[in-house]
């Protein structure tokens, strides 16, 4: 057995470099220097228009020529998969899907959720070279021609995005901060913030009166223009970069480097990756390392495009049935489980097979469409209900594809879910067959000793890797069943878990639970609950006072310790109110699921994502995120805590937060993040997230990390201004969808190589301020926590010097700020600090950066925080008129309607404050905590 699992790993070590990305959710790997296996999706909702197919292929075409130059002669794309979406006509040149699929896709075309909202952008969850984790293009944005004049030539918004989504880099602009102090020349002037620094162009503003904007020279307000102002730049360039700030600019044909690079600009590349220059970022890659300068003016091949289309969903179960089952009430809660699954899960018009495995497998149901309920209950009644026997995994799986190959007359594109908690010494025996058979294999662990290898069959194919503890009642194991929904992208179809919630009750003791149906969701509603030891008095009461009693649930002689209640057509906007007392002699285990689907096709429901990895930054941290989005568009204020458990220790909860400080990359972007520190040794670790609001008028935020749209150019010392972009209040949406609970499931293997439970450092405070009070720097930053942003540190050490590469580079020969009197604050907290300036001489022109790091009660020290400038500087009196072609022919005069920027948290805080240079005089500086 030991001969053959250690083949079976060696194989799987030679494939871990080209599959790291699959466990990611990309496909794509390097060739050589060609990118092979780029996945781009359409969402189903997207109308059939065959030029988006078109435009895709050319703008992929021009984007491999465009990087091959951009990255000096070393990457290009080599290949690229299409997938259609079912709703498209079938068409004899579309191949069939194997493991490929919409949620999983690079790049995704689809609509956004508001009007107009053309702004290509990457969905990024992690900091500096963490890989992104989608491409978003709007179909208009690849049909419209015109929008060249506000975004460049696409080829060359997909190079920008890239470097987003595959390297880890960030924007080299801020909507935020367009303009800055900056110390670059001999005496300090104000400078657009930019890579590099010293981009020609002008300082506008648009006087807007109704549709018409006549543009006039911006005006101080204090140490910087005004708000509104904006940076309109020469459309002919004199310098070569960079990719990440000017893609439009067709000079531009390099990323910012070393020797290029602004680290002054407050952009989120600075702040994000310690103020390197993007090509310094890309040069650290594992794609870098792993590839070599080609000798050619041109790519060495032409991008090749496969067009694949969607089919419908072919499932089948593949259940232990071992005897270890019959332990722990398992085969009990995998019926109960599975039957959650086949009744409320599984989208209609889905094939479904059942097999079962013990030493060998048995066929339990053929492949079969699910039509109706009808369809549903049938599938039910195959269920198993015994356990006996050893484990044969690999038995489950050459029966589950074979009833899937008999119905379907192949298996790409095909579905496996593999539930087992056994061991079997034979699993590397069908590793071919699964890695031949296109299927994608979703694996659930249940309890501490399945498979160690499992996974694998994950790994290989790109499925999910799920994992279930024990527990007295069903509920984490249906919630684990409920996370494998349809990969093809129409959300309408899918399963949306509500609520899942366990609680040990005590005799005559009531257990109380409300389930918010906000106006999303609504339609195939059904609420369940399930106990361990004997049926309770229940009643569910919905929004408008009507009451259901335990006699109007369902419960199954199969399955004797669920109740189910469906909602027939859409169920009542508002508070539904469960009302459960324990009956029984003891305390009891009882659990209420709730589940639904979109109330409309047309109108995305609130949506969440979980997700938990480690992340590529010291000390491998865990990290739990948790995007909770409608259609495409951040929900903002929502409350996310996250449980994670592990087989043999306590249950950890954590609230995960959108604050921009610690795990958490962006403030404000809909991705709740925290560090997970409680590791429990090397193991599974399972995650729920529960994200809820109550009755408050919802925020949706617009995306970051765009390519930056043309608002206007300078040519020949005129300026031509395309339409103005639609403002949103605050930057942001809002809407009224009631309270809403969402509910989602994931895992995570952990090894910890023998450190069972690892320390940490504080984590890198990310959000340093510093402006000026009269007399006085207040510094303001969030409190990171004793163990990353968990707790809280023991001191901090705060640094100051004129020169910033200086304090990022030799902090501790910087010049101290007495902070002793300062007390770190629990993690996640605000904390100021005041420096007080007495008897200190003041100079113009003079800039002084802070830095920080925090110290836990083992001296353990963070990394350096942002880095935060005041500045002392009095600005020039107003520049002279603008010349300005209201005709504008040399840009589209069309009215262009885009989503107007957002703001990017800024790197390092530049704010409009007045500063003195520390002069060694006979003044002294005094320093006091803020109260």
């Amino acid at each position: 057995r030991e001969q053959v699992m250690g083949v079976f790993r060696s194989l799987i070590f030679l494939l871990s470099f080209r599959l790291l990305h699959v466990a990611k959710g990309s496909t794509v790997w390097l060739n050589k220097n060609g990118y092979e296996d780029l996945v781009v999706a359409i969402n189903p909702q997207v109308p059939e228009d065959a030029n988006i197919i078109l435009n895709v292929m050319n703008m992929i075409k021009n984007a491999s020529n465009y990087l091959f130059e951009m990255t000096k002669h070393r990457f290009f794309f080599k290949s690229v998969k299409i997938i259609i979406p079912k709703t498209w006509k079938k068409n004899i040149n579309y191949s069939r899907l194997k493991t490929e699929s919409y949620d999983k896709a690079d790049v995704i075309i689809a609509d956004p959720y508001i009007k107009h909202g053309d702004d290509p952008y990457t969905l990024q969850y992690g900091g500096c070279k963490e890989k992104g984790r989608y491409i978003h293009f709007t179909p208009n944005f690849l049909l419209n021609d015109k929008l060249a004049n506000v975004y460049g030539e696409k080829g060359r918004v997909f190079v920008h995005e890239w470097a987003h989504y595959r390297w880890g880099v960030f924007d080299e602009y801020s909507s935020d901060m367009p303009f800055y102090v900056s110390r670059n020349s001999k005496a300090a002037s104000v400078e657009a913030t930019s890579c590099p620094a010293g981009v020609a162009g002008i300082p506008v503003f648009q006087d807007c009166s109704g549709d018409k904007c006549e543009p006039r020279s911006c005006r101080y307000d204090g140490q910087l223009y005004e708000k509104g102002c904006m940076f309109i730049p020469d459309i002919r360039q004199n310098i070569p970069c960079s990719v990440m700030y000017l893609q439009y600019v067709l000079s531009v044909v390099e990323f910012c480097d070393k020797n290029t690079h602004n680290s002054e600009a407050p952009n989120m590349q600075n702040k994000m990756c310690n103020h390197k220059s993007t090509w310094e970022v890309i040069m650290e890659s594992d794609d870098f390392r792993n590839s070599t300068v080609v000798n050619a003016s041109a790519p060495p091949s032409e991008t090749t495009f496969r067009l694949l289309q969607t089919q419908d969903r072919a499932v089948a179960l593949v259940l232990d049935v071992s005897g270890s089952m019959s332990m722990h009430d398992r085969i009990r809660h995998l019926r109960s489980a599975a039957e959650a699954f086949l009744l409320h899960i599984i989208e209609i018009g889905s094939w479904v097979a059942i097999v079962t495995f013990d030493s060998d497998a048995s066929e339990k149901a053929p492949l079969q469409q699910i039509t109706d309920d009808a369809a549903r209950q049938k599938l039910v009644q195959c269920l198993p209900i015994i356990a006996s026997g050893k484990t044969n995994i690999c038995a489950g799986i050459r029966k589950g594809l074979k009833l899937i190959a008999d119905k379907m007359n192949t298996t790409y594109g095909s579905e496996i879910v593999l539930l087992t908690d056994g061991e079997d010494s034979g699993i590397a025996t069908c590793l071919d067959l699964v890695k031949q058979s296109g299927a994608k294999i979703h694996t659930i662990a249940l309890g501490p000793l399945a498979a160690k290898e499992l996974e694998e069959f994950s790994t290989l194919t790109g499925g999910l890797k799920l994992y279930a503890v024990d527990g007295a009642v069903h509920n984490k194991l249906t919630m684990t069943f409920s996370a494998i929904t349809s990969g093809s992208g129409d959300i309408s179809e899918q399963s949306i878990q509500l609520e899942s919630k366990e609680l040990l009750v005590q005799h005559s003791g009531w257990m109380n639970t409300t389930v918010p149906v906000d106006k999303t969701v609504g339609n195939d509603t059904f609420f369940s609950v399930a106990w361990s030891l004997s049926q309770p008095f229940f009643f569910l009461r919905d929004p408008k006072g009507k009451e259901h009693g335990s006699s109007d649930f369902t419960i199954d002689n199969s399955n004797p310790n669920t109740a189910r209640l469906s909602i027939s057509g859409t169920a009542e906007v508002g508070d539904w109110q469960f009302s459960i007392k324990n009956l029984h002699t003891a305390t009891q285990a009882i659990s209420v699921t709730a589940t639904s689907r979109a109330a409309y096709s047309d109108v995305p429901p609130v949506n969440i994502a979980a997700h938990m990895n480690r992340a590529n930054r010291a000390f491998n941290p865990v990290v739990v995120y948790a995007e909770v989005s409608q259609g495409f568009l951040p929900v903002l204020g929502a409350t996310v805590i996250a449980t994670i458990e592990k087989d043999g220790a306590a249950a950890v909860t954590l609230e995960l937060l959108d604050n921009g400080a610690g795990a958490d990359t962006m403030k404000n972007d809909g991705i709740y993040s925290r560090y997970f520190t409680s590791l429990q040794g090397t193991g599974r670790y399972s995650l729920k997230v529960n994200a809820h609001g109550r009755n408050t008028t919802t925020r949706l935020s617009l995306k970051r990390n765009r390519a930056l749209s043309l608002l206007g150019y300078r040519e020949n010392g005129k300026i031509y201004m395309n339409a103005p972009r639609p403002k949103f209040a605050d930057k942001e949406i809002k809407v009224k969808l009631g309270s809403f609970s969402r509910i989602s499931t994931s895992s995570l293997v952990v090894n910890t190589g023998g450190d069972s439970a690892p320390i940490y450092p504080p984590c890198k405070v990310t959000d340093l301020h510093a402006h000026i009070e009269n007399k006085t720097i207040v510094l303001s930053w969030t409190a990171p926590g004793g163990d990353l942003d968990n707790g809280k540190a023991d001191h901090y050490i705060i640094k100051s010097s004129g020169n910033l590469l200086d304090l990022r580079n030799h902090f501790d020969h910087a010049t101290s700020v007495n902070s002793s009197n300062l007390i770190p604050k629990e993690a996640g907290r605000e904390e100021s600090f005041k420096i007080k300036l007495e008897n200190v001489i003041i100079k113009n022109d003079t800039v002084i950066y802070f830095a920080i790091r925090a110290v836990d009660d083992t001296n353990l020290i963070s990394e350096v925080s942002n880095i935060a400038q005041t500045t002392w500087f009095v600005p020039p009196k107003a520049s002279v008129p603008l010349e300005y072609d209201g005709n504008n022919e040399g840009a589209d005069s069309t009215v262009i309607v885009a989503i107007v920027a957002v703001c990017v948290t800024v790197v390092c805080t530049i704010v409009s404050s007045t500063l003195c240079v520390l002069q060694k005089r006979k003044g002294r500086v005094d320093f006091e905590t803020m109260q």
